[in-house]
């Protein structure tokens, strides 16, 4: 599994899968938890209340993950936004 992310090239493409997951979570759990006017089950909204907070830790990991790898490759940063 090291093997696998020593390559920055795979990194970078997983950092981007990471990040669109937890977009997608994010998103879909907003709706689901705060926007949805249906009735849903208990444990369907306590899933989409989770997402809420899992979206967010993806797209922070796979965000640290596009730096690390951008740095690895030797592009650096030209700004970074915090």
């Amino acid at each position: 599994m090291f093997d696998f992310l020593n390559n920055p090239l795979t990194v970078l493409h997983l950092s981007s899968k990471v990040l669109g997951a937890g977009l997608a979570m994010l998103l879909a759990g907003i709706y689901g938890a705060y926007l949805y006017g249906g009735h849903l089950s208990i444990v369907v909204l306590v899933a989409m209340h989770a997402m809420t907070i899992v979206g967010p830790t993806l797209i922070k990991i796979g965000y640290v993950m596009r730096l690390l790898a951008q740095y690895r490759l030797g592009k650096g940063l030209t700004h970074a936004v915090a």
